[in-house]
């Protein structure tokens, strides 16, 4: 989206907003003219009284900037992030809402679109503007950091690992049900190794899955620790290193998550996962998109897809 917008209209400055759990994201990003960063005001139930006192000086500070336009960049209705753009107060506010009059001064109102991909609906909130994207395929971008691959070349150096010489697998998914089980990692793994010569970076989220700011999966990875198999080189770290291995990966394997979506503008792509998708995010909203990405969807859990199906998924990724 933010693309299309400095394409279509190169002469316009851009601002972005984005809370400090995001904003590193779109760090040195070409279409974005400056960044605003803001703390999160409620985090895991917890309220912060700082957080709270900073927004009303940045709230402020932006309402001075006096906003030709101010888009609400969520692909549905998010009455926290309408809110808060709206006390930025643009001379136009694009949102996507099911009623209107719920926000008053909310001037562009989108319906809501459950049935599309969430990288349409981003794209569509453009329309108001004038500016509409092309039947083509519009697949997301990313360019890695130049810190993120030199973590990832002298990670690999140390074990003995070649850039392509490798598959990253991860656990990130925080629903056990889009996790693959510790016997699928491990038939993955060897399967990879037997008839590719590939190893495997195994990734997950660190921490318990307790943890009330951001449950993690040491829990769940630990089983597939405790096998010791050797084609299995485990990585527990942040997300800018685990970048790094995901850019240098002949492709990735990931349950729906934010790392699948990095994968997918890898230059490996990735197999996601999705699952029970009649309760949960379904792929017609959230699948990959990129030039080398594919998904499977399971009726209930990962753990019952078949190893041909992701074997045979596998194959067209590597071939």
């Amino acid at each position: 989206m933010l693309a299309l917008l400095k394409a279509s209209l190169p002469q316009v400055e851009t601002h972005l907003l984005a809370n400090d759990y995001n904003a590193w994201v779109v760090a040195g990003n070409p279409h974005v003219d400056l960044i605003w960063v803001y703390r999160r005001v409620r985090n895991s139930g917890r309220v912060s009284l700082g957080a709270a006192w900073q927004w009303l000086w940045q709230s402020l500070a932006l309402r001075r900037e006096r906003y030709d336009w101010v888009i609400v960049a969520n692909g549905d209705e998010s009455p926290r992030a309408i809110r808060r753009g709206l006390s930025v107060r643009g001379t136009r506010t694009v949102a996507r809402c099911a009623d209107a009059s719920n926000y008053p001064g909310l001037t562009d109102p989108l319906p809501t679109d459950a049935a599309s991909h969430e990288v349409d609906r981003l794209l569509a909130l453009l329309e108001p503007l004038g500016i509409y994207s092309s039947p083509k395929k519009n697949f997301p971008t990313y360019k890695l950091p130049k810190e993120s691959s030199s973590f990832a070349l002298n990670w690999l150096g140390e074990r003995g690992l070649a850039p392509g010489r490798y598959v990253a697998l991860g656990l990130g998914a925080r629903r056990p049900k889009k996790q693959p089980s510790t016997a699928q990692v491990l038939a993955w793994s060897a399967y990879l190794k037997q008839r590719w010569d590939l190893d495997t970076v195994f990734m997950w989220t660190p921490g318990k899955s307790d943890d009330p700011l951001y449950p993690g999966d040491d829990d769940v990875a630990q089983p597939v620790l405790a096998a010791q198999a050797p084609q299995i080189h485990p990585f527990r770290g942040p997300l800018p290193d685990a970048l790094g291995l995901i850019w240098s990966a002949r492709t990735s394997i990931f349950p729906d998550s934010g790392l699948m979506h990095f994968a997918a503008a890898s230059p490996g792509g990735v197999l996601g996962f999705f699952a029970e998708t009649d309760v949960s995010p379904a792929p017609a909203q959230w699948a990959p998109r990129g030039p080398r990405t594919d998904y499977l969807e399971a009726e209930k859990s990962v753990s019952e897809l078949s190893e041909e199906l992701v074997y045979e998924r596998l194959a067209k990724l590597l071939a």
